[in-house]
């Protein structure tokens, strides 16, 4: 395998992020700040490695000279611009590790760009939305690289359900962008109105301009009230235009990527696990999920999309060990005899399907089933905790970041919301939705448990004793020791070593999971 792969490693070094507690810009060798202009928080991202660009397979040119050749918004020096500027350019780390991120993905959205023939700053707009994190989710409920909100993703024709979100498909959420800002730039002839128009909404903008026009005042961006993010937005993408167009001005060095096709797509036709075609491809089932971060479960959607987005090099590989299975081996099936009590719901459940492909698969026109019937019910090959970037587990992974105060585990109850939820535990909306993986609009299930962390006395002298333990599943990370991992929660090595079923000399993997009983009344990280 050529040194590419390094790169890839070290975009999943970067998957996983939680918000910054205090808001403040944190930017060290271990840390990155997604400075978004949908976030009002950073978000901070932990690094365990990044590929350095001496081992990047780059050939006689990298992608940067083609962007740059293709600019085509005016250059604009005024102190909006610059102030956004001499943040990019005194945040020489960000920028590595935001070109890290945008490696397997960048020669794509570029050729997507100069195919309308468009300028190529939009290129770098996933740098001003989500920092090139394909998972990014903000408190407005916009998600992948292009930030998407589930009306204007719908809206552009992707596809959203259980199984699969459209919204971080990097190849339809790239054709749905440029479908939108042409769309925009085509409403108000002027490509600064569009850019302002994609984060704000195309009909806060038209207010804008028509109340200036209405005025007899100009009505280009820099004139027009716009909320203060939109504000920032455009000045953020032309301070990347000038940084990419002079790095060496601005005493910043870009991380050179190859410009060549990395990624392709490739149809299977059907609905397949994803642990198998990792396997197929000889991939880690991370990076299958890195490069198709749309699917949110262990396999493809019954329904499609089927297409996977493969490095180049490993497609014939993938594609001959694909056409030596039969038609109905990519996914594995189980029989499962209904016992009584059971619901299509809860079997469903059980082995992360939905009810609708139960109905499906076996005939069944409604929810009746039989104690003592049998289910033909498509099985994940692997453990599912073995599917680490499937939702779930992205979520469990960041419920599960130690934070400062004390963790109380929060079932919701019928007529709760986060407003009522985050005043009960004296926390901020906005927080507990983000530790939570959720938006504060998103909606609340019954049942559903959120984490809290509260430093309200009151609500911690409330804990009982069973209140105060919890199970955490925490995925090691490089550097882990027991020792280490025992201090951070407050446990003996002895404990992991018992709830685990491990030794105590077993070397630790980074992303092995361990099980921890943890005093809550106790975590103050």
């Amino acid at each position: 395998m050529i040194r590419r792969f390094g790169v890839l490693a070290g975009v999943l070094a970067l998957g996983a992020c939680a918000t910054s507690d205090t808001g403040a810009p944190l930017v060290d060798d271990n840390e990155i700040v997604v400075t978004s202009a949908v976030e009002t928080e950073p978000m901070v991202c932990e690094v365990d490695e990044l590929v350095a660009a001496d081992e990047l397979d780059i050939g006689s040119r990298d992608v940067w000279f083609r962007v740059r050749d293709g600019f085509g918004l005016p250059v604009v020096d005024n102190d909006r611009v610059n102030a956004q500027l001499r943040w990019y350019a005194s945040h020489q780390s960000y920028l590595d590790r935001v070109a890290t991120r945008a490696t397997p993905y960048f020669h794509l959205i570029v050729e997507a760009v100069e195919e309308r023939g468009m300028p190529m700053e939009i290129a770098l707009l996933p740098i001003v939305e989500s920092a090139f994190d394909p998972f990014a989710y903000s408190h407005g409920r916009a998600a992948g690289l292009w930030q998407f909100i589930p009306g204007t993703g719908k809206r552009f024709g992707l596809k959203q359900n259980w199984w699969y979100d459209g919204r971080r498909d990097v190849v339809e959420a790239t054709r749905a962008a440029l479908d939108y800002l042409e769309y925009l730039h085509g409403e108000f002839d002027d490509w600064l109105l569009a850019l302002a128009a994609y984060n704000s909404g195309e009909g806060n903008v038209a207010r804008a301009v028509r109340y200036n026009r209405s005025r007899g005042l100009p009505t280009d961006f820099w004139h027009l009230r716009l909320p203060a993010e939109t504000s920032a937005y455009v000045p953020k993408l032309l301070a990347l235009q000038r940084l990419v167009a002079e790095p060496e001005r601005h005493g910043v060095a870009l991380r050179p990527i190859p410009d060549e096709p990395y990624l392709a797509t490739v149809d299977v036709g059907r609905q397949i696990d994803l642990a198998l075609a990792a396997e197929l491809a000889g991939l880690d089932v991370e990076q299958v999920y890195m490069l198709n971060p749309a699917f949110n479960r262990w396999a493809t959607d019954p329904d499609g999309p089927h297409r996977l987005l493969l490095p180049i090099e490993n497609i014939p590989q993938f594609r001959q060990a694909l056409a030596d299975l039969g038609p109905q081996d990519t996914v594995r099936w189980a029989r499962h005899k209904i016992s009584s009590g059971e619901s299509l719901l809860t079997i469903a459940r059980k082995y992360d399907t939905t009810v609708e492909l139960l109905r499906e698969v076996n005939g069944i026109r409604n929810n009746l089933i039989r104690a003592g019937d049998t289910l033909t019910v498509p099985v994940a090959m692997k453990s599912l905790q073995g599917y680490a970037l499937a939702a779930a587990n992205r979520l469990e992974a960041k419920q599960n970041v130690p934070r400062s105060g004390v963790r109380v585990d929060h079932r919701v109850a019928a007529g709760e919301s986060f407003w009522s939820i985050s005043r009960r535990y004296g926390v901020n909306l906005r927080e507990l939705a983000a530790w939570n993986g959720m938006a504060p609009t998103d909606p609340l299930r019954v049942g559903q448990t959120l984490v809290v962390w509260t430093k309200d006395a009151a609500v911690t002298a409330s804990l009982g004793p069973a209140n105060r333990l919890r199970t955490v599943t925490y995925t090691v990370r490089r550097g882990d020791s027991l020792a280490r991992i025992a201090g951070r929660f407050g446990v003996k090595v002895g404990d992991i070593v018992r709830w685990n079923n491990i030794s105590a000399e077993d070397y630790l993997r980074p992303g092995q999971k361990l099980t921890l009983r943890v005093d809550v009344t106790k975590q103050s990280t």
